[in-house]
């Protein structure tokens, strides 16, 4: 593990030079690309409105989205009132759209406490 330091080193120090190298390059060619979505002029007052602009326009969409909700709520439970009626496939699918759930909640949960492996024993 340890003759890997100096090579890992050797990496990001490639990588930073090629960011140092292409980095001012990239930022105005990004800046260029998207100049219809910069607000002239940039000023604080103007970030302050379009905050507000965001939030309130977030607020605004909650009933629509909770009316997809509900619409999606209500095909469940159709689902589970006729689940007599349901192939393997869509067992399947249900199954491992649960276990892909439980999966990113348990990657998060070890993210969140710093990649360590506090009270499971491995």
């Amino acid at each position: 593990m340890a003759s890997r330091i100096p090579q890992l080193q050797s990496k990001v120090t490639q990588a930073s030079q090629v960011v140092a190298k292409n980095g001012g390059s990239y930022y105005k060619l990004l800046l260029e690309q998207n100049r219809h979505y910069i607000q002239e002029p940039p000023t604080i007052e103007k970030c302050q409105s379009l905050a507000k602009q965001l939030f309130y326009t977030r607020l605004a969409s909650i009933p629509l989205r909770y009316n997809s909700f509900l619409k999606d709520l209500d095909y469940v439970k159709n689902i589970v009132k006729n689940r007599h009626d349901l192939n393997i496939e869509d067992v399947g699918i249900g199954a491992l759209f649960g276990l892909e759930c439980f999966a990113w909640f348990w990657g998060g949960e070890i993210v969140g406490r710093g990649f360590t492996f506090t009270g499971y024993y491995v």
